[in-house]
């Protein structure tokens, strides 16, 4: 039975990432807006509803990890040691993000999310509404690790961490768009982030001490 559910499971997420590769080489050829739900399917051999069941909705084919990537801000911020910042405890994702899209290839990543949130208008709307959520969860989880810190002030400070990972989406964007070195791009950018980082890490020490209660 385990075999079964294991040969199940493979079976599923093979057709998840045949239909996430389909739709990325319909968006390269394409763009996101030209390409609809149903010429994935066809292009994919399948029925609509098939593209439905794993991706239920368009910009979940580009990003399709958006709720996870959500709870995984969230959940480093909240579970993070006392003496560790928002920044400090987001900054492995961060870099990790770099080296994954530096990483991939760079004539398929032009039909993949960062650079086709920069040319696609209502991709770049779903991503900055996902940064907005994304924010909030942060700014909810600081609220829960630093109660002593203002609501309005928690929100800033996570505002000013999803504005870094979307400026780090953007460049990664606009770089493969380019044609522009990958491996430069992402040695730039994990240099870049440190010092955004560093700076955030900084500002959020300096509210904790202003706002902190009575020893």
């Amino acid at each position: 039975m385990q075999d079964q559910m294991g040969l199940r499971e493979r079976k599923k997420l093979e057709m998840r990432q045949r239909l996430a590769d389909v739709a990325a080489q319909l968006f390269m050829d394409r763009g996101y807006d030209a390409v609809a739900m149903s010429d994935v399917a066809r292009a994919a051999g399948v029925a609509d509803q098939t593209v439905y069941n794993y991706f239920p909705t368009k910009p979940s084919l580009v990003l399709d990890r958006a709720d996870d990537m959500l709870e995984r801000a969230r959940h480093a911020v909240l579970e993070r040691a006392s003496d560790t910042t928002p920044a400090e405890a987001l900054s492995a994702q961060v870099h990790g993000d770099i080296d994954h899209f530096a990483a991939r290839d760079a004539v398929f990543a032009r039909g993949e999310f960062p650079a086709q949130s920069v040319i696609s208008d209502s991709l770049r709307r779903y991503a900055l509404e996902f940064r907005h959520d994304q924010a909030e969860a942060i700014a909810a989880a600081i609220g829960q690790t630093d109660p002593d810190v203002p609501a309005l002030i928690a929100r800033v400070h996570a505002s000013a961490l999803t504005t870094v990972m979307q400026a780090v989406t953007d460049r990664i964007g606009a770089a493969i768009l380019a044609g522009a070195d990958l491996g430069a791009t992402a040695r730039e950018l994990h240099v870049d982030v440190d010092v955004a980082l560093m700076d955030a890490s900084g500002a959020f020490r300096s509210t904790t001490a202003r706002f902190a209660g009575p020893s």
